[in-house]
């Protein structure tokens, strides 16, 4: 995102999973750290099992190019 001049102000939609929906709050108060309301991305959360070397939470972004 950097080289290409974009922040996080670009991200457009993200996907989290989660392994354990029942941490939906805590993941919630760090990733509105990073997207404040106003300028919230769209975003898709759901519980999955067996995440990637065993992390509990997993966000993907798509992001739009800065002019």
């Amino acid at each position: 995102m950097r080289r290409s001049g974009s922040t996080l102000a670009h991200v457009a939609k993200c996907t989290v999973i989660l392994a354990d929906i029942n941490d939906f709050a805590a993941m919630n108060a760090v990733y509105s750290r990073y997207f404040p309301a106003g300028r919230l991305p769209a975003r898709t959360t759901f519980a999955g099992k067996k995440l990637v070397l065993g992390a509990r939470v997993e966000v993907e972004c798509l992001a739009v190019a800065a002019d």
